[in-house]
């Protein structure tokens, strides 16, 4: 391979090059699956984390009120309550929990990507057995990570956790 193709390859190129090498090579394929699954998704909660503060900053902003797509008994506004004021501690608090948030994510992204590649490996099989069992393990450890979590909402999250990965699972096959 000569430097100048080096040179001509496209970012299209180089995307497509991380999907069948992979962003990391840590040693071990269950290693290299955990991280690349932390990585995917804590960009992706971030991204999620600034879209959500930047609508209810907008629409704060224009003078409309939000509470019509969100009641207030089922979801917060606000995930970040320092950003109201001007300065750098509103976009500290911003970066703060932008990263507090993503590590969320991608911590339940690397933890079920590991559960099922281990189960996989240790049964032979992967099935929606696996998925199921990845998914409510997950769904509890995060939400042990909730401020405020109670024995029926980390039950809740096992369970939702476990009939979606189940779900997900043997819907892949059918689509």
């Amino acid at each position: 391979m000569s430097g100048s193709n080096l040179e001509t390859r496209s970012l299209i190129d180089e995307l497509r090059s991380f999907d069948s090498g992979g962003f990391f090579d840590l040693g071990h394929p269950l290693l290299n699956r955990m991280a690349e699954s932390f990585v995917r998704a804590a960009g992706i909660g971030a991204i999620q984390a600034v879209a959500r503060e930047a609508y209810f900053t907008a629409v704060e902003s224009g003078g409309g009120d939000a509470s019509g797509s969100i009641p207030p008994e089922t979801g917060k506004h606000h995930r970040f309550p320092n950003l109201r004021g001007a300065g750098g501690n509103s976009v500290e608090a911003l970066v703060i929990s932008t990263g507090k948030e993503s590590v969320q994510w991608g911590l339940a992204a690397g933890a079920y990507s590991g559960l099922t590649y281990g189960l996989k490996e240790a049964r032979g099989v992967h099935d929606w057995k696996n998925s199921a069992l990845a998914g409510a393990i997950t769904g509890a450890a995060l939400a042990m990570t909730c401020e405020y979590h109670s024995h029926e909402q980390v039950v809740q999250y096992a369970i939702t956790g476990a009939a979606i990965s189940a779900a997900a699972n043997i819907l892949t096959g059918i689509f």
